[in-house]
């Protein structure tokens, strides 16, 4: 799932991929905005960490755009 996460006060998003699927992201989303803090982690284990109460918007897709080469 590609991942975009809009944050208050900054100009650009973050964009990760993650193994979650749309309603683990949509959980998590649900409680960071009741407990305070919204934390993912990418296919790589990196986290991402976002205050609650900073989330602009997040958006789930399926689609991963910008990948180069062949499918076999």
């Amino acid at each position: 799932m590609e991942i975009k996460i809009g944050v208050q006060h900054s100009p650009r998003e973050l964009v990760i991929d993650s193994p979650l699927g749309a309603e683990e992201v949509e959980e998590a989303v649900r409680n960071a905005i009741n407990d305070g803090v919204l934390t993912l982690a990418d296919n790589k284990g990196r986290r991402v960490i976002v205050p609650g109460d900073r989330l602009a918007y997040v958006e789930v897709t399926t689609s991963i755009t910008g990948t180069v080469g062949f499918r076999s």
